[in-house]
């Protein structure tokens, strides 16, 4: 799987999830609702070029060119190149000639300075190893007086992996949460930081009931994506904590938050929308 890209194994474990995810990726509504937003927020118009990061099936990438119409250009690059393959059947059927999808890891790109008048992220960012390194380089690509506009899950989005973090934590052990990026706080610094002006942070609010078996069915795929990550020593640590025992405890606090409903998984959502200058600045 992605044997054209030479990735490491966190990343190589990143793009092995989204095969497994890629036939079924377009059900349900919750990630259409993100890719609107993030287009509407960005305010997309006629003949614009836009990089869509993390394009998955394409969807963003192909509202954005319909969008920007003849005159304009959309580049969607992505890991996975099964999710690729569904977003080029896609744009088969719809005729579209100016959205062209690329497979690439988003923090080795190289395109020209100031390239694109909006930059596209959803369900992607978070993911990325040196965040702020990847903020400057994508910032470089915009165009003066360019946008970003980026999605992430926010701190209490995902229950399974937030119970998890909060045990891990009782054995020393902080567990970065995987895709999101932090508090809206962090998140403002973090693009400050990278050289964008006029950062506008929405959250929106979603989230549903699901059963406690369903939660703690996930540990196990929790703490194996947990063992992969790009640190070293968090995979240390993970094998010197008593796992049965952390396991105990995880769901122990499952079945406190458990009620006739179930138990409400967050999925609360911010969007990040920031402008590069209207004067080249070097970040």
């Amino acid at each position: 799987m992605s044997k054209q890209l030479n990735l490491n194994n966190y990343k190589r474990r990143i793009a092995d999830l989204y095969y497994r995810r890629s036939q079924s990726y377009d059900s349900g509504e919750l990630r259409l609702n993100i890719c609107r937003r993030l287009i509407e927020y960005s305010q997309i118009s006629s003949q614009q070029h836009v990089l869509d990061i993390g394009t998955g099936t394409g969807n963003i990438a192909i509202e954005s060119a319909e969008i920007i119409g003849a005159g304009g250009k959309v580049i969607g690059v992505d890991l996975s190149t099964q999710m690729l393959d569904i977003a080029r059947d896609k744009i088969k059927v719809l005729g579209l000639n100016n959205v062209e999808f690329q497979l690439a890891d988003a923090e080795e790109l190289s395109y020209s300075a100031n390239s694109f008048d909006r930059i596209l992220c959803a369900n992607t960012f978070p993911w990325m190893e040196n965040k702020l390194a990847t903020l400057r380089i994508w910032y470089k690509f915009l165009k003066p007086g360019g946008v970003i506009a980026i999605h992430t899950p926010a701190d209490t989005a995902y229950i399974g992996q937030v119970i998890l973090r909060s045990v891990l934590e009782k054995y020393g052990l902080k567990l970065e949460p995987s895709n999101r990026i932090g508090s809206i706080e962090t998140c403002q610094k973090l693009f400050v930081n990278a050289g964008f002006e006029d950062i506008d942070i929405k959250t929106e609010q979603y989230g549903s009931y699901v059963s406690l078996d369903s939660v703690k069915s996930q540990w196990e795929g929790l703490i194996s994506f947990s063992s992969h990550s790009k640190s070293e020593e968090l995979l240390s640590q993970l094998s010197s904590i008593p796992l049965a025992e952390a396991k105990t405890e995880f769901e122990a606090k499952l079945d406190k938050l458990h009620t006739k409903q179930g138990i409400w998984d967050d999925l609360t959502t911010l969007y990040i929308v920031g402008r590069k200058s209207e004067i080249n600045k070097p970040v």
